[in-house]
């Protein structure tokens, strides 16, 4: 939907055909020159008749020059405007690729507060039947007044959870829409996708390869060096001089004579050789920065590889069984404490240590999506190998 809608994207789609109408313009020939003139003509009424006087002394100019372009100006321009298109194109192709993993990081950012939002709700509900155990012993006389209080201090803190996780939640949605095309979606939508780790084997020198065929930003580099060698070609081509061609007719004095000229400009000067040393350092410097995009795929596949490994490990870290210690340490307190066996302060320590764990382990599982969305843009294709 966002390479269909986004607006930004389809702006930078219209670089690609402003690059295409300037091939057309690059293609132009020269157009001819049309000139023509009457000269001589009285002010006042002449002495003899009039018809005599514009035949006789007066001159007529009529006439047409044509600039002969040397040196295949206009193929030069034109392959510098298809080259430059060829660039355009992928760059354009290289801001799809931004926009795709913007789009897939929010959609993991609404994931992820959709699955806090539902474990803020269940913390709520499960620590309001302790509230009211807690109520009646309170008043049963088997708790203090101050121990009563503390819980329901804790039940505030879990229902503040739930609106901070509300408007994160609204906060993603909104910034996902706006990448998806505000108009595209209603206001009241929703997504859906599954939010869960699922270990994924993946070869770095493999990534890479990859990386170097598909990424866009590369290929426009790439396509940069050409490009900057058909403006160095171009720029010698404009070196070349240029001929005149011009025709006449002419009506002097009752007399009628064509006239026959060509003009060529003497390069003593101006050789244009300013920009032929330019387009020449323009080369040097698309190839560095062709190098450069080179090395920065490769450190961005290293990068993202490192990032969703360093994330693979803690995911199982929390699957080894951290997740079940956390969960059956606050039943367990939870069932002590209804029963008088265990403090108020040993249960809150156990709610809360179960609360950031589930927490920290929803975090853990956006940061591996992130990390793997992070890897398919790096590489510069959504299928990895």
């Amino acid at each position: 939907m966002a390479l269909q809608h986004n607006h930004s994207l389809l702006a930078a789609r219209t670089t690609v055909q402003q690059s295409e109408a300037q091939e057309v313009t690059a293609n132009l020939r020269p157009n001819p020159t049309l000139f023509t003139d009457w000269e001589y003509l009285p002010l006042v009424h002449p002495n003899t008749n009039l018809a005599d006087y514009l035949h006789d002394s007066t001159e007529g100019d009529i006439g047409m020059s044509y600039l002969f372009e040397r040196g295949k100006k206009r193929q030069h321009r034109l392959k510098a405007a298809k080259d430059a298109t060829a660039v355009t194109r992928f760059q354009v192709t290289d801001n799809e690729r931004g926009l795709t993993f913007q789009v897939a990081q929010l959609f993991i950012n609404v994931q992820l507060a959709e699955s806090t939002l539902d474990l803020a709700r269940l913390d709520v509900k499960s620590f309001a039947t302790t509230v009211d155990i807690g109520e009646k012993q309170y008043k049963a006389g088997g708790i203090s007044e101050n121990d009563y209080l503390k819980i329901k201090l804790q039940l505030l803190q879990f229902q503040q959870d739930v609106q901070q996780a509300q408007l994160a939640r609204a906060q993603a949605l909104s910034d996902l829409r706006q990448q998806l095309g505000y108009e595209s979606v209603p206001a009241n939508y929703d997504v859906e996708g599954v939010f869960d780790y699922q270990s994924l084997p993946f070869a770095i020198d493999e990534l890479q390869r990859k990386a170097l065929d598909n990424r866009p930003d590369l290929s426009a580099a790439t396509l940069g060096v050409t490009a900057a060698d058909s403006q160095h070609e171009l720029a010698r081509a404009d070196g070349k001089v240029d001929v005149t061609a011009s025709s006449n007719y002419s009506h002097v004095n009752a007399i009628s004579a064509l006239t026959f000229s060509v003009s060529v400009p003497l390069p003593i000067f101006n050789r244009n050789q300013g920009e032929i040393a330019r387009t020449r350092y323009v080369m040097t410097q698309a190839q560095q920065l062709q190098a450069a995009a080179r090395g920065q795929v490769m450190t961005d596949v290293r990068d993202a590889y490192e990032a969703l490994e360093t994330s693979d490990q803690i995911a199982q870290y929390y699957r080894s069984g951290y997740l079940d210690v956390s969960r059956k340490s606050r039943d367990i307190s939870e069932y002590a404490y209804h029963r008088g066996a265990t403090s108020l302060l040993d249960f809150l320590d156990a709610e809360r240590s179960y609360r950031a764990t589930q927490l920290a382990w929803r975090q853990t599982i956006a940061a591996y999506l992130t990390a793997l969305e992070q890897l398919r843009d790096a590489v510069g294709t959504r299928s990895l190998p």
